[in-house]
C-alpha cells in the first residue's frame, strides 16, 4: 500500500521538533551555537538561509577571499560577526564554536583538518576530499579530535530517502545488482561570460592554496566547479550527491573499478573537465554495477537514481520515490511517495523536503548531544568522493581506473 503522505509527514516533523526542546551533554538546548562562516558564496548563502530554522545558533564570524562575498557574509551573520580574509583569525576566535565551510572543492579537507585542531565542530560541503590521498588525513583529524563533522550530502537526512533506505533493507526490491545515476541539465552556465571583477578586491594567492601558480583568472575563479586544479567536473559537483546515497543503502566504500568516457559539446574551450560524461563503476564484492551519466545538453531524466532490484525497481529523487514491479512480477505492489509540490521529476530541487535544513539540524542535534552520530561522517565522505575521483582518474588517463589501497 502506498506511504500515507500526510500521516509521514506529520511524524518527521514531530521528529525534527524534538531537537527543539532537547537537553545534551554538549550544548544545553537554550545555549548559543556560535558559528564561523568559510568561503561565503552562493552556496553558503543557500545554506545560512536554513539558519532560521536552527535553534539557538549565531553567525559570530565570516571569512572569505573576495571582498564582495565577504560583504554579502557580514549581510546574513550578527551585525556584530568578525570579518576576514584570512581563515586562521576566524578559527582562532574564541567566539566561534564550529564552522560552515562553503569553499572550493581544494581547501575542503585543509580547511576541515584545521577547524578540528582547532578545537570546531564543522559542517562541510561536498565533495569532501578533491584527491584520493586527503582520505586518511581528514578521517584521522575528526577521530583524534573528536570533532563532530558532517559532509553536506544532504540526501542522507531527507524524510523520503530515509524511508526508501528501510524499504530496500527491508527486500522491498530483492537483490540489488545494478543502479543508475543521472544528473543532466540543459543549461547555458557553460558559456563564458565577461566579468570585471577588480582583481585587488581579491586574495588570489590565498584562493589558491596548493594549486599551482597561475595568473589570476575571473572566470575560474567564480566558475572553479569545472577546472581541475579547484574542482572536478560533472562527477565530483554532481554524481557524488547520488553515489553517497548508493553507497548508504547498499553498504559500499568504493568501487573497484571505474570506466569513464568524456566530451565537450556544450563548453568546449571554456571548460578543462567535459560538460558530457559517463561512468560505469564496478564493486565485484558485493555483486553491483553503478552506471552514472550527466550532461549540459539536454536534461531528460533530470537528477535521480533508480535501484534495478530482481524483484522491481525504486526510483528516487529528490521530492519523491516510486516502487516499481519488474515486468511479470506479481510484488512488491506499485507505490509512491510525493513531497515536492512540484509533481516533475527529477529536478535539482523541491520546495519539500528542505534537506538542507534537516541535514543542518542533523549536525547541530549532534553538537549539542555528542552521543549521537551525524548523518554524513568523515568516513562515509571520503567513500563517496572516492568513486568520483575513481571515475575523474578514467576520464583523464582514457583507460579503465583500478582502485588502490
Amino acid at each position: 500500500m502506498p506511504t500515507d503522505r500526510r500521516t509521514f509527514l506529520a511524524s518527521s516533523a514531530l521528529a525534527t521538533a524534538g531537537l527543539l526542546t532537547e537537553t545534551s551533554r554538549g550544548f544545553a538546548a537554550n545555549d548559543v551555537l556560535q558559528v564561523g562562516l568559510i568561503g561565503t558564496g552562493g552556496r553558503c548563502r543557500q545554506l545560512v538561509k536554513s539558519f532560521a530554522g536552527l535553534p539557538n545558533v549565531k553567525i559570530t564570524a565570516v571569512c572569505d577571499v573576495w571582498d564582495q562575498n565577504l560583504a554579502e557574509g557580514q549581510k546574513v551573520a550578527d551585525p556584530k560577526a568578525f570579518a576576514t580574509k584570512q581563515y586562521e583569525e576566524l578559527l582562532a576566535r574564541k567566539d566561534v564554536d564550529a564552522v560552515l565551510i562553503g569553499s572550493p572543492d581544494h581547501w575542503h579537507v585543509p580547511l576541515t583538518i584545521d577547524a578540528c585542531r582547532a578545537g570546531k565542530d564543522v559542517y562541510v560541503e561536498k565533495p569532501l576530499t578533491h584527491d584520493l590521498s586527503e582520505g586518511k588525513a581528514v578521517i584521522a583529524a575528526q577521530n583524534e579530535t573528536k570533532r563532530v563533522v558532517q559532509v553536506g550530502t544532504q540526501q542522507r537526512s531527507m524524510t523520503h530517502i530515509l524511508k526508501v533506505y528501510e524499504l530496500l533493507k527491508a527486500g522491498s526490491i530483492g537483490k540489488v545488482h545494478k543502479v543508475h545515476c543521472t544528473w543532466n541539465r540543459n543549461a547555458a552556465r557553460a558559456g563564458r561570460f565577461k566579468d570585471g571583477i577588480d582583481p585587488k578586491t581579491v586574495d588570489w594567492k590565498r584562493f589558491l592554496g596548493t594549486a599551482k601558480a597561475q595568473d589570476f583568472d575571473p572566470y575560474r575563479f567564480r566558475q572553479w566547479r569545472w577546472f581541475w586544479d579547484f574542482g572536478g567536473g560533472i562527477f565530483t559537483d554532481l554524481m557524488v550527491h547520488w553515489i553517497d546515497v548508493v553507497h548508504w543503502f547498499l553498504d559500499l566504500d568504493h568501487p573497484a573499478t571505474a570506466h569513464s568516457i568524456g566530451d565537450f559539446y556544450s563548453a568546449k574551450d571554456v571548460w578543462e573537465t567535459p560538460d558530457t560524461v559517463q561512468t560505469l563503476l564496478r564493486y565485484p564484492d558485493k555483486d553491483v554495477q553503478v552506471y552514472f551519466e550527466g550532461t549540459f545538453s539536454n536534461n531528460r531524466n533530470g537528477s535521480m537514481l533508480e535501484f534495478m532490484g530482481t524483484e522491481g525497481t525504486l526510483y528516487v529523487d529528490r521530492g519523491r520515490y516510486e516502487i516499481m514491479p519488474d515486468r511479470d512480477k506479481k510484488k512488491p505492489e506499485p507505490s509512491a511517495l510525493i513531497l515536492g509540490t512540484d509533481q516533475r521529476k527529477g529536478l535539482d530541487f523541491y520546495d519539500k523536503p528542505d534537506g538542507e535544513l534537516l541535514h543542518l539540524l542533523n549536525w547541530v542535534e549532534c553538537v549539542r548531544d555528542r552521543s549521537k552520530k551525524v548523518n554524513c561522517p568523515v568516513e562515509a565522505g571520503v567513500g563517496s568522493a572516492s568513486a568520483a575521483h575513481l571515475a575523474n582518474q578514467s576520464l583523464r588517463t582514457g583507460q579503465v581506473a583500478t582502485w588502490k589501497a
